[in-house]
Formats: structure tokens, sequence, C-alpha cells
């Protein structure tokens, strides 16, 4: 019943789609720093995944963190 279809796409919020947007900006200026070391994120992807982290607490919809290995 639960189960995705293989063409079902991940559905993101206008709110979380708004976080992201914001740290990419913060990100693009050299401004995004990681959580406890305050180290400066050089990765595009790491700074996506900061972003839908923030949306996820703000409560935004953002689909739960995939958990099948890489």
């Amino acid at each position: 019943m639960g189960e995705k279809k293989e063409d079902e796409v991940a559905r993101y919020g206008k709110k979380a789609q708004e976080t992201v947007r914001e740290t990419m900006k913060e990100f693009k200026k050299g401004e995004l720093k990681s959580g406890k070391s305050g180290k400066k994120v050089k990765s595009r992807k790491q700074a996506i995944a900061i972003g839908l982290s923030e949306a996820r607490e703000r409560g935004a919809k953002v689909p739960p963190v995939s958990k099948k290995p890489k």
C-alpha cells in the first residue's frame, strides 16, 4: 500500500525550497559554515543537505532521509 512506484519523485514544499535557496546563497558568498566545527562548507552537495536539514527543523515538507547504502 505505502510503496512508491518507480516514476514517483520526491516532493518538496515551497518553504523547503526557499530554505535551500537561502542556504545556497550563503554557500555561494562563502559564508556558510558547518555545524559544531564551524568550518566553511566547500561542497555544493553538503550545502544542499544543510538546507534540507534546516527545512526539516522548521517543519517544512521534506521527504525523509534516504537510508539505502551507496
